[in-house]
């Protein structure tokens, strides 16, 4: 496999950045061109970005009783996607400006499934649409106590609605095989604990 193109300071050149949008969330409009694989620099181009926050999601985990707790709650995306709008994830949250990842992992935990958290357990950061959005997400796995997460979470004030699922891992991973789980954050956690499943389970048993 050839070498990726690791880009320079010189290899990308942004001539205006026009502000199309600003509520919760911003659209940008980027005219700009970059080198291409020939070596020269490329026409003039422009692409709409998604400015978002970088995100967390973090799959709890109970590596006694091999079982995962997920989450379900009403997405309008799913909804204008022609789907079930009411999916099974992960538990997830924006990054404010002075927070660390491993925080919002925590916090978000306690806020949608009445979870503290045990041991992190960094899986990946990922782009989830590097076409048109600028959101990083910090994927993480957590140690939990799965007997105590029940019930319907959520902040008021923030609209959520949010019930909490406890699976068996075998069970989570036939949902993804079922399409009952069919958001990137859930399938690749999943599956990457599906991979990895005796090595966390070596550690935190």
């Amino acid at each position: 496999m050839a070498d990726i193109f690791k880009a320079g300071p010189d290899d990308v050149e942004i001539t205006r950045r026009e502000e199309c949008f600003r509520g919760f969330y911003r659209i940008e409009r980027l005219h700009l061109r970059h080198r291409q694989f020939a070596g020269d620099m490329g026409p003039l181009i422009s692409r709409e970005l998604f400015v978002r926050h970088d995100a967390v999601c973090v799959l709890p985990y109970d590596p006694h009783r091999d079982e995962v707790v997920l989450i379900e709650q009403f997405r309008v995306g799913a909804m204008e996607a022609g789907v079930n709008p009411w999916l099974l994830e992960l538990v997830a949250g924006l990054i404010d400006k002075d927070e660390e990842p491993e925080e919002v992992a925590r916090r978000e935990a306690v806020e949608e499934a009445g979870l503290n958290l045990g041991a992190l357990w960094p899986i990946s950061q990922y782009l989830p649409s590097p076409g048109g959005s600028n959101e990083l997400v910090h994927l993480f796995v957590g140690r939990c106590d799965s007997s105590l997460a029940s019930g319907i979470h959520g902040l008021e004030e923030e609209g959520e609605d949010i019930r909490v699922h406890v699976l068996a891992l075998e069970d989570a991973l036939q949902a993804v095989r079922d399409g009952r789980v069919n958001n990137a954050a859930s399938m690749l956690a999943l599956q990457w604990l599906a991979l990895n499943r005796a090595e966390v389970r070596g550690l935190w048993v």
